[in-house]
């Protein structure tokens, strides 16, 4: 399966981790951090992110969430917002 369904962007906004797997949740435990000002991966978090991924994995993964702060500080420079692609739909 590739992406993510509504429930489990819902339960990420509402910082439910748990519901994902061990190494999800350290992946998305890093991304917190990246986004942080500053931004700081301690070692105890780096160390569970050492159990699950590889070192050049962990580079291009906080490559991509690098990138991804760096393009959403963007934004906020320019006003940018949502293009609105994205909205939960309620279930009946």
């Amino acid at each position: 399966m590739f992406g993510l369904g509504d429930d489990e962007i819902a339960a990420l906004v509402r910082g439910e981790f748990e519901r994902f797997s061990a190494q999800e949740q350290a992946l998305l435990r890093m991304a917190d951090a990246l986004a942080d000002t500053p931004a700081n991966v301690d070692d105890g978090l780096y160390a569970v992110l050492r159990r699950h991924f590889s070192e050049e994995q962990l580079i291009e993964l906080a490559a991509a969430a690098a990138q991804e702060n760096f393009r959403a500080r963007w934004n906020r420079v320019f006003d940018v917002g949502s293009d609105g692609l994205y909205c939960v739909i309620p279930k009946p």
